[in-house]
């Protein structure tokens, strides 16, 4: 490759030209003019080959990091230099292994360089303060997932209007209780948020209620005897969260029957414990008969959700709703993560599964104050940094 071949090169594209060669450093040095050809030519390349220079990144990712902090030249000994608006390919008769070094980039270009790597190839950090945990749980079986399954017309069914849990269902509560309580996560959780439908109340009293009354302390249950067709005696409120029905994280509204709630005066009687207050409309407001909400709806609808949950004070937070709310709100994050991070995310939940996600607030829609941060320096005192104090005697140096 002639000494001085520029090799005009941006966005993403940039990046392949820059590793290329170091991904087979077996290159042979006659083979060099036609190298820099081909990666002309995926220079001056449109737009349309950002997916297939994105997967390429996504295979070499490791090889990435490696090359920005210390690079060692390959056999070939081609490198890239950026300059201003372009990449300059540097040529260089072929070095013995033995006699090789690594070239140490300055602080100041590995940032930029790190800068426009990947986003799968480097750790997220944020302040603690502007982060939730969120514990998504969704409902556990019920009738209408049995019916459904045998025959999805089933679903239009008015006999499955506000479907209550099967016996199963009822045995997945238990194990997902067990669980909870296992890892102390039911001791963590600060807020219980519930979609307001029978199958979800059912099942976050069942898996993140309190274990009955003690000394005589009379409390509201969460919820009372027998309610749905359950069979069990009623769960107490005594020693668990707060619990809040909140309309946003319901299921997919419209057509279907077991998607339709009761009104909230028929609810409290039964979840005395639960709050209802955020609930504008005694009656079924939102779910029509004959109009199915979009699924680009449902996706809007779960960011306003989690926009609101940055209203909330509390910082860990369980939230039992609905296979379809969760797919196709969590469908809208991961794109920046690894393949496999973003399938763990986006997977479809099944019946009383529970995953632990945090939400980070990178736009400053939460306004708490940092609990865990110390300001330091108490007492006063110097603290100069060293790093610091070259920085000012390099400027003191440069002012002669």
């Amino acid at each position: 490759m002639p000494s001085g071949c520029r090799i005009s090169a941006s966005g993403p594209n940039r990046w392949f030209l820059k590793l290329v060669l170091h991904v087979f450093p077996g290159a042979e040095s006659s083979r060099s003019e036609r190298a820099c050809e081909r990666a002309s030519v995926r220079a001056s390349q449109s737009q349309t080959d950002a997916a297939a220079t994105k997967e390429s990144l996504t295979l070499i990712n490791n090889m990435t990091i490696s090359i920005v902090c210390n690079i060692q030249l390959p056999s070939s000994s081609y490198y890239y230099s950026s300059t201003s608006s372009s990449s300059r390919c540097i040529s260089t008769a072929p070095v013995p292994l033995s006699k090789r070094k690594p070239i140490q980039l300055p602080l100041y270009r590995t940032s930029a360089y790190l800068s426009d790597m990947d986003a799968t190839s480097t750790p997220g950090l944020y302040p603690l303060h502007r982060c939730k945990t969120l514990h998504l749980v969704r409902h556990a079986q019920g009738i209408h997932n049995v019916a459904g399954e045998k025959d999805y017309a089933a679903y239009l069914s008015e006999d499955l209007f506000d479907a209550h849990l099967t016996p199963l269902g009822w045995q997945q509560v238990d194990n997902l209780r067990n669980h909870v309580q296992e890892t102390g996560i039911s001791k963590k959780i600060e807020l219980v948020i519930v979609s307001p439908l029978l199958r979800t109340m059912q099942t976050a009293v069942g898996v993140f209620g309190g274990e009955g009354y003690k000394d005589g302390i009379v409390v509201p249950p969460l919820m009372v005897e027998n309610v749905g067709e359950s069979h069990r005696p009623e769960i107490s409120s005594l020693n668990c969260p707060p619990f809040l029905a909140v309309e946003l994280c319901r299921e997919h509204l419209g057509v279907h029957p077991c998607d339709r709630r009761k009104s909230i005066t028929e609810y409290r009687p039964v979840f005395p414990a639960i709050d209802f207050s955020l609930i504008e409309s005694n009656e079924d407001s939102l779910w029509e008969a004959n109009i199915r909400e979009k699924n680009e709806e449902v996706a809007v609808r779960g960011m306003k959700f989690l926009n609101w949950l940055w209203t909330r004070k509390e910082k860990e937070i369980a939230i039992v709703t609905h296979s379809s709310f969760l797919y196709h709100t969590l469908s809208a994050f991961g794109s920046d993560c690894h393949p496999s991070v973003k399938s763990e995310i986006c997977k479809h939940f099944a019946n009383c599964e529970l995953r632990s996600v945090v939400i980070v607030d990178r736009s400053m829609m939460g306004s708490d104050p940092a609990t865990t941060n110390y300001p330091g320096k108490i007492p006063s005192g110097p603290d100069l940094p060293s790093d610091v104090a070259d920085e000012k005697l390099s400027e003191a140096g440069e002012g002669k």
